[in-house]
């Protein structure tokens, strides 16, 4: 557990510190000062002056900031603030800013993506096996076919065909597949499996393997990337719609007892192994958080981003007091999710 332990750490602190830089280099690009980047949360721990930034390691080694000049606008009440400061930068130097810490992570999942594919190739979306008296027995699926869309999207890795098996619940499928060169589409509905308690469309296996050449390797890459992409926004549509329940929702605990759950599954296999998994379980934590800042909630990425675009379509500010008071709120609604979410990781470890 020590061990998942630290390489939870090591994997939150490069995901957070990326966040926090995507934010810092487009503010710098953009002519905004930026007073502080802090590593890690808590009492301070060492700091380096670089040109008007500080830079701090804190105690605790969850978490980061990058605090803009002005950006709590309580100094604009105190102080004159100047053209670098983050209330007076045009709202689209603001608006680009606050996207720059999502668009890291995703930059980043994608690198790791690249690192990923390179060494461990994809799987293709080929169908290994049909599962007996299943939707897609009798939609005429058969082994060998390559499934190509599925309701209209794309498909270009299996793993795509898995996860809308697994959140399905009952909706009809239509299915479009290659065989034999010739495009097929067919429309089934998965059934249930009262012992798994899901619904199945009836593929075995895990698609077939595939080593990427050069070229394929970013391409592939993009679908891996994409793949965390959408199984995340899924996944809080699932939550949204009630399908999801609070077992399916975890925090530091919860990661940490799966980084653990995946060093034991893989260890056995080698460093390089371990070393990939954990980069692809890195792919998924840091496009998960790009996408969750993203969220319209106050306190987050998207929250302060709506407050920006309202300003843009309004030609101007959202009154500063108004913005304090809804971001507390939301930043209380954080801390109760999170205390919630907290108890509920530490409760299962007693169930």
């Amino acid at each position: 557990m020590i061990i998942s332990i630290i390489i939870f750490l090591i994997i939150f602190s490069v995901v957070v510190i990326s966040h926090e830089f995507g934010h810092y280099a487009i503010a710098r690009r953009n002519g905004i000062r930026v007073n502080e980047f802090d590593i890690g949360m808590g009492p301070l721990i060492a700091h380096r002056r670089m040109g008007e930034t500080d830079f701090c390691i804190r105690l605790l080694p969850v978490g980061g900031a990058c605090i803009f000049d002005g950006m709590s606008g309580l100094e604009e009440e105190e102080t004159i603030l100047d053209e670098h400061s983050f209330p007076n930068a045009g709202v689209y130097a603001r608006i680009a800013t606050v996207l720059g810490g999502p668009a890291a992570n995703f930059i980043l999942g994608f690198i790791l993506s690249l690192i990923v594919v390179a060494f461990s190739g994809t799987d293709l979306p080929v169908v290994q096996g049909i599962m007996e008296d299943s939707a897609a027995m009798e939609a005429g699926i058969q082994e060998g076919d390559v499934i190509k869309k599925i309701n209209g999207e794309n498909i270009h890795i299996y793993r795509e065909v898995s996860i809308i098996s697994m959140m399905n619940y009952g909706e009809p499928l239509k299915i479009t597949y290659e065989r034999d060169g010739a495009l097929n589409t067919v429309d089934l509905v998965p059934r249930y499996s009262e012992e798994a308690g899901r619904y199945y469309i009836g593929l075995l296996g895990s698609g077939e393997y595939h080593t990427c050449s050069a070229p394929e390797v970013f391409k592939y890459a993009w679908y891996e990337t994409f793949y965390w992409l959408k199984s995340t926004v899924k996944s809080l549509g699932s939550m949204v719609s009630g399908h999801f329940d609070k077992d399916d929702v975890s925090g530091p605990v919860g990661i940490v007892k799966a980084v653990d759950d995946t060093y034991e599954a893989v260890n056995p296999y080698g460093l390089s192994a371990v070393i990939l998994s954990f980069m692809s379980f890195a792919t998924l934590l840091t496009v998960n958080l790009g996408v969750i800042n993203l969220l319209p909630i106050p306190a987050l990425d998207g929250g302060r981003l709506l407050f920006l675009l309202i300003e843009a379509v309004r030609g101007k500010k959202v009154p500063a007091e108004k913005e304090g008071y809804i971001t507390a709120a939301g930043i209380i609604f954080l801390l109760v999710v999170m205390v919630l979410v907290l108890f509920n990781d530490i409760s299962r470890f007693f169930r």
